[in-house]
């Protein structure tokens, strides 16, 4: 079987979620429909760079992929640990992949590549100031935020629609010095793994409350920026956390093959009454990753018994192929037919939205991209986190190639000038001492030549 591409170190483990608090008037979707419910899930955490094998605790955006197998089928809320993401164009997604993965000629990590990317892609500072800062290297997978990222589209039996965003709020929040990431990489290089696996053994249950930010058509169209780009937040303070109910983790799978190499999670798999927003990085990823999932898993995919809808009952046209567990006997293959027909579901029935201006392709990089990291820089982070943000921005740059530096200190710069000038002195300093070696290292030899 084909092995995960980017996400391929990773923990997992099945759980329940329960609802706590009613939304029915703004979402219809079964799972959420009364209070005490209770729905089956399974979560599957990752790194986003590493091959399977690699250590779980480096500096690395976290997969925080949840199955929900509810009544109406399997709805994929397909997350990380970071709000945010590094690229708002989804025709970006591969490039920025291939700058995370080894050099095509040396096989090595390429830290030219990766920063080369992002100072060329300004949209990415704010992920990249998450990702560095204390947030990239979290005390393994229990103790860590969720988020969907995108914005989606809610709707209730009225067919009344309101835009939403998802995040898991996890009880607890610890994170690993840079120091003790890189040590634990080297002497135990599945520390995350072996940490959720044994506390869900121990009975130590982790669990996350489900909380929703609404905004409304209304408030989309007055907001001050693009409310669908990934790069950016929905401030809490204007657009408050909504807590839903809660996901807990009680139970590791019994095949890690199975239940977790075989696992397929997908944005494009909801239920009705969870829709989609024009957020052109979400209507990327509704394709390509089933595309993905057909090269690795074949077609039949959603038949294998970890991504199988088992709460709701199948009927469709898809029949045969590779690796087929259920043809359907001999319904029709067809629709519409006379005969053992399908039946149309209302529920599922899109609600409607409108559409102004000219659709073209425009290149989006000219947007605002400091306004946010700069807030984050101001308001979120302490002066002790200021300093190792730059510190961490450092030791992965320090070594690049100067006009990227260069390009990315720019950029920095434009967050807060404090943030590009710390991190322009360091880099400075570096560069005198690493040739003043160097001039060291040639007289030592042309000595020795005379001698």
């Amino acid at each position: 079987m084909e092995s995960w591409g980017p996400y391929g170190t990773a923990s997992r483990a099945h759980g329940v979620f329960e609802v706590t608090h009613d939304i029915t008037k703004y979402c219809k979707a079964d799972i959420f429909s009364k209070v005490g419910k209770q729905t089956p899930c399974f979560v599957r955490f990752s790194t986003v760079a590493g091959e399977s094998g690699s250590p779980d605790t480096a500096r690395d955006p976290r997969g925080f992929a949840v199955k929900f197998y509810t009544e109406e089928g399997n709805w994929d809320l397909v997350a990380n640990n970071t709000p945010l993401f590094f690229v708002r164009d989804p025709i970006m997604f591969p490039n920025f992949i291939h700058a995370l993965k080894r050099n095509p000629q040396t096989h090595l990590r390429d830290a030219n590549a990766i920063w080369d990317f992002w100072g060329l892609r300004p949209e990415s500072t704010h992920q990249v100031m998450f990702l560095m800062s204390d947030r990239g290297t979290p005390d393994g997978f229990r103790f860590m935020h969720g988020y969907g990222g995108h914005a989606f589209k809610m709707v209730n039996c009225q067919g009344e629609p309101i835009y939403c965003k998802f995040h898991f709020r996890a009880e607890k929040i610890k994170n690993l010095s840079a120091k003790e990431a890189l040590r634990l990489g080297g002497e135990d290089p599945d520390y995350a793994i072996k940490d959720l696996y044994n506390a869900i053994e121990k009975g130590e249950y982790p669990k996350w409350t489900l909380c929703i930010q609404l905004m409304t058509f209304e408030q989309a169209a007055a907001f001050p920026m693009n409310p669908f780009d990934i790069t950016k937040i929905w401030p809490h303070k204007e657009y408050p956390l909504i807590p839903v109910g809660t996901m807990t983790l009680n139970r590791n799978p019994k095949n890690y093959f199975a239940e977790v190499e075989q696992a397929a999670f997908a944005p494009a798999h909801v239920v009705p009454g969870i829709e989609f927003s024009p957020d052109k990085m979400l209507e990327g990823r509704l394709f390509s990753y089933k595309d993905t999932q057909f090269h690795r898993l074949g077609p039949n995919f959603m038949q294998i018994p970890i991504n199988c809808p088992y709460r709701a009952r199948v009927h469709n046209t898809q029949r045969d192929g590779l690796a087929c567990f259920e043809s359907q006997g001999n319904a029709p293959v067809y629709f519409p037919n006379s005969f053992n027909g399908h039946v149309e579901c209302p529920r599922a029935m899109e609600s409607k939205w409108s559409v102004t201006g000219d659709v073209a392709r425009h290149e989006s990089i000219t947007e605002d991209n400091f306004e946010q990291p700069r807030m984050f820089w101001e308001k979120v982070l302490g002066p002790a986190e200021r300093d190792r943000l730059v510190e961490n921005c450092f030791t992965s740059m320090k070594d690049c190639k100067h006009f990227i530096q260069d390009r990315i200190i720019q950029n920095f710069g434009q967050v807060h000038p404090d943030f590009g000038n710390k991190l322009r002195r360091m880099i400075d300093t570096y560069r005198a001492t690493k040739a003043s070696f160097q001039q060291q290292v040639i007289y030592k030899l042309q000595e020795n030549r005379i001698m």
